[in-house]
């Protein structure tokens, strides 16, 4: 029982009589018995009433266990005593005492039920007790029984089985920290196998198991060592990234992301991955150049490898400058092949990765993977941009180190080539344009073009001046096609080979260079140069059984004297490089005649060597414009100047005649006439021309002209025999057509290289100069026609017969006769020059057109110079000029006979009545003041009176007046 209060105690319980001695409040109050509660409960209340009661007692009587209730209301008494005021006093005090021992009880009554289920608890609390400590004296019984049972051995194996169990675990510890001590081994043996992700995978293994073993003291050194290790394997990986930037490997490669994705550093990786690459390119271009400076330098100095790259680059000698330039963008190629490889890796890697992580289910992990691929797939798109800028830069400061102008055309053309190829590379590595180096390469190009073409345009000249023009005898079937200068129209462009070295292949798919060479080969490999082996199947069979022969006939041709020293040259112009074609003497020419070659019945085309000359360099420059399209407008107007040097040349040389333009015929079109004027205002130097001693330099204007050239004293045109030399211009007139017509076939190829807003020009050069070269051939053949027929005689002839005759005469005058002999003379003359050159069907008809219509009008001339004519006379004008006519038809095949309406309107003319003729006067403008006043006089008297006739003349003097 004293245990069941002590846990009440402990239990903050108290006994009922320890609780109702608490109220100390009421201690020394009389506490009411059961009857005076049943009382209290059963009198009638105001709660609100005994509250306010309540409230009325003062503060001190809820004060602590010593207040003294009696002595305070004594205390309170007044000196003198009113037993009225103590009663009411009294009474109020009862009435607070029944308030509070009313409210007193009423809390008592209510807490009674729970003091009760308490009392019953502390009761079921002693039993529980007491059953608690007969199991606790039970377990003691038991104990010492057991205790008495067991020995100390059986106590002793326990304690050694324990002890066993302890020495095992602390075995597999040591033979683990053995492992760990000797992995470091093993570590060493999976980098030298480049392992390196199970290198890094075995070491975070290691340290995490050393983390397990931390207690013991050795672990802390292993620690330290295997974090040691790690950094290590970092740096050497770090190494084997940076042999990714110049041979991929895509086993390599996979084992070194592997490895940083094991340490998490896949974007440190990728930083690093491109610090390798800006720090390759750098490294590549300096070691291919100092090798190649120290190879030519012939000695091991190593002031060159503390020179800076551009420095160094202006040490490459001319002769190694290509073969450096070459190698250069083949180890810059290297670097951009394994940058576009790495990007493929991880495009397909992404994907895969993209695949797996989709089937997964650790959503931070996969967030995580995606960040990464997303910030490697930015910095590898980044990337490109940034390594086509790097290598553009190296290889513009290595075209800057050496001035271009010293090489030869075909070395520059393949510095081109080399340059193009590159710049087609980085388009498709990234895209871009190469603005770097374009303009680098096009400012060199322009200027060294421009000297080129400066001394071709002299040279041209220096042809021309020279140039006999025999005709270059080549087959029937000749194309600009069979030219070397040209085969790149002909071929697919292959970047691997210069325009002028490509293999013949056609592809149905375009192939990017990095999908063609991702598997080996380089677009920059020097070609064989199998230039010197090719033949040109274009010139005609010449009658020569060997190479020998022909050498001994321009050996021969050589030792004249009369040609000119520039002509003796072989087809190698050492200064140049140009390959022009030999000159042909006159006499091989006539050779050729007696052998198989006949050039009267093969249908070949009329060229000269110097026309030879200008299409193949017509072709090397369209070689560089479609290497360098950037300069394709400048390209294109030197090929322009070439057209119209040539042009301006033909004109002076054999169609410049000022009695042209005063004949009236409209011989030289409006278009012809302008662009003569503006090649000679653009491109003819007319003041050297006129001052031979002056500089060409005298002037800032005149640097880009060229002086008009002279026609080669070899070349005679005062002969009759030879037409006044008919062959020559028909070859130099027809070599002009022929020049023309391969400038339209090549125009669409021009126009897809030509600039949109540069069409315009090549546009108006085609409209206005190439298509005015076979206008040329009406004042070229004007010249021989004028002068192959005696026209003067035929005047006289016709001065002399007597129109005024009475009689209507049946036999023609002698002068037809005497002008169709000429014709008979002139057509075999023909004959005998077609036997040297052939004669176009076109040339042969404007130079009968152009005899028979000075004939006609020699002819109306003659009848204009009739001073009496009677009609009789006017009939036999019919007569002579309808017996003329028809002998002439039977001499030529040209229909309708030119001008024949000229004259018959001339003749007819004569029976006009006089308001016929003013009208006849003002509609027929084409006959000269002469003409038509002759007739006027001559008609005076037969059917016009004077006043008719001052009229008219009147009305042609108005003609004529606005001529004057």
């Amino acid at each position: 029982m004293q245990k069941i209060k002590s846990l009440m105690t402990r239990q903050g319980l108290k006994s009922p009589p320890e609780s109702l001695s608490d109220l100390g409040a009421i201690e020394s109050l009389r506490v009411p018995g059961k009857e005076e509660f049943r009382e209290l409960r059963e009198q009638p209340s105001d709660p609100q009433a005994e509250q306010e009661l309540i409230n009325s007692i003062e503060q001190v009587y809820f004060s602590t266990d010593s207040f003294d209730i009696v002595k305070y209301e004594l205390e309170k008494l007044p000196p003198v005593l009113n037993l009225q005021e103590l009663e009411e006093y009294r009474d109020k005090l009862k009435q607070q005492q029944a308030a509070v021992s009313k409210k007193v009880a009423d809390l008592i009554l209510e807490k009674q039920p729970a003091y009760v289920k308490e009392l019953e608890r502390v009761t079921s609390l002693q039993t529980g007790l007491q059953l608690a400590a007969v199991i606790c004296t039970n377990g003691r019984r038991h104990l010492n029984i057991a205790k008495e049972g067991f020995t100390q051995a059986s106590l002793g194996l326990l304690a050694n089985q324990r002890k066993r169990q302890l020495l095992i675990g602390l075995l597999k510890s040591l033979r683990t920290i053995k492992t760990l001590q000797r992995t470091d081994v093993r570590l060493s043996e999976m980098l030298e196998e480049e392992d390196y992700p199970g290198a890094i995978q075995l070491c975070l293994e290691c340290q995490k198991a050393a983390s397990t073993f931390k207690h013991y003291s050795c672990i802390s050194e292993l620690n330290s060592k295997l974090q040691d290790t790690l950094e290590q394997i970092e740096e050497q990986l770090d190494v084997a990234l940076s042999k990714i930037c110049k041979n991929f490997d895509i086993n390599h490669y996979t084992k070194v992301q592997q490895a940083y994705r094991l340490l998490g550093k896949t974007q440190t990786a990728m930083d690093q991955l491109h610090m390798h690459f800006t720090q390759a390119i750098h490294n590549t271009v300096f070691q291919v150049v100092l090798g190649y400076v120290e190879l030519c330098a012939g000695n091991t100095d190593t002031k060159f490898q503390k020179l800076q790259y551009k420095d160094l680059c202006t040490h490459v000698t001319p002769d190694s400058y290509i073969p450096c330039l070459a190698d250069l963008c083949k180890a810059l190629w290297e670097v951009m092949l394994s940058y576009y490889r790495t990007m493929e890796w991880h495009e397909k890697h992404d994907n895969e990765d993209g695949t797996s992580a989709s089937e997964g289910s650790n959503m931070m992990g996969t967030e995580e993977t995606s960040f990464d691929r997303g910030y490697i797939k930015k910095k590898l798109e980044h990337g490109l941009t940034r390594i086509w800028q790097d290598v553009q830069l190296k290889v513009k400061t290595y075209l800057l180190g050496t001035d271009l102008s010293i090489f030869k055309y075909d070395d520059f053309i393949f510095v081109l080539d080399i340059i193009s190829r590159l710049m087609q590379v980085g388009e498709e590595f990234c895209g871009s344009k190469s603005e770097v180096l374009q303009e680098s390469i096009r400012k060199q190009s322009v200027n060294y073009f421009k000297n080129y073409h400066r001394t071709r345009l002299d040279e041209l000249r220096m042809f021309l001046e020279n140039e006999t023009w025999e005709l270059c005898p080549v087959k029937s079937n000749f194309s600009i096609l069979q030219l070397h200068e040209f085969k790149f129209m002909e071929q697919s462009r292959s970047p691997s080979v210069s325009p002028s070295k490509q293999p013949s292949s056609t592809c149905s798919k375009t192939v990017t260079l990095f999908e063609q060479y991702c598997g080996g080969g380089n677009p920059f490999e020097i070609q064989a140069d199998h230039k010197d082996e090719e033949t040109e199947d274009v010139l005609a069979s010449n009658g020569y059984e060997s190479d020998e022969q022909e050498k001994s006939a321009y050996q021969e041709y050589d030792s004249d004297s009369d040609v000119p020293e520039e002509l003796k040259r072989d087809y190698v112009d050492e200064q140049t490089g140009d390959a022009p074609v030999k000159s042909v003497s006159r006499e091989t020419l006539k050779s050729r005649k007696k052998s198989d070659y006949s050039l009267n019945k093969v249908n070949a085309p009329i060229l000269t060597n110097t026309t030879l000359n200008v299409i193949r360099l017509v072709g090397k420059y369209m070689q560089m414009m479609n290497i360098l399209k950037p300069i394709a407008f400048d390209v294109i107007h030197f090929m322009s100047q070439l057209f119209d040097y040539y042009l301006y040349a033909i004109y002076t040389f054999f169609g410049r005649n000022d009695s042209l333009e005063s004949t009236g015929l409209g011989l030289s079109s409006s278009r012809l006439r302008t662009t003569l004027n503006r090649i000679q205002e653009s491109l003819i130097d007319l003041e050297v021309s006129a001052d031979p001693t002056a500089t060409l330099t005298a002037a800032e204007d005149r640097k880009e002209k060229v002086p008009s050239p002279h026609l080669s004293h070899l070349v005679v045109l005062t002969s009759g025999d030879t037409l006044y030399g008919l062959a020559e211009r028909v070859v130099a007139t027809e070599s002009l057509v022929f020049l023309a017509e391969q400038f339209e076939f090549l125009q669409p190829h021009l126009d897809a290289v030509m600039p949109a807003v540069k069409k315009p020009f090549l546009q108006q050069f085609y409209s206005q100069t190439v298509s005015t070269a076979s206008e040329l051939r009406k004042p070229i053949y004007w010249i021989v026609a004028g002068k192959a027929i005696d026209y003067e005689q035929t005047l006289l002839l016709m001065a002399s017969v007597k129109w005024d005759v009475k009689e209507i005469m049946s036999q023609h005058n002698m002068y037809v006769d005497a002008l169709l002999k000429e014709f008979e003379q002139f057509n075999l003359r023909l004959n005998e020059v077609s036997k040297r050159v052939r004669i176009p069907l076109p040339v042969s008809n404007i130079l009968w057109e152009h005899c028979i219509r000075l004939a006609n009008r020699t002819i109306v001339e003659g009848y204009a110079n009739v001073k009496k004519c009677s009609n009789e006379g006017r009939a036999l004008m019919q007569l002579d000029f309808q017996q003329f006519l028809m002998k002439l038809e039977k001499l030529t095949d040209i229909r309708p006979i030119p001008d024949k309406e000229f004259v018959e309107t001339y003749i007819k003319a004569y029976y006009l009545t006089e308001n016929d003729m003013e009208r006849w006067i003002k509609e027929h403008r084409e006959y000269s003041t002469k003409q038509l006043t002759n007739l006027v006089n001559v008609c005076l008297g037969s059917h016009i009176n004077k006043k008719a006739r001052q009229k008219l003349l009147s009305a042609i003097d108005d003609i004529d007046r606005p001529k004057r």
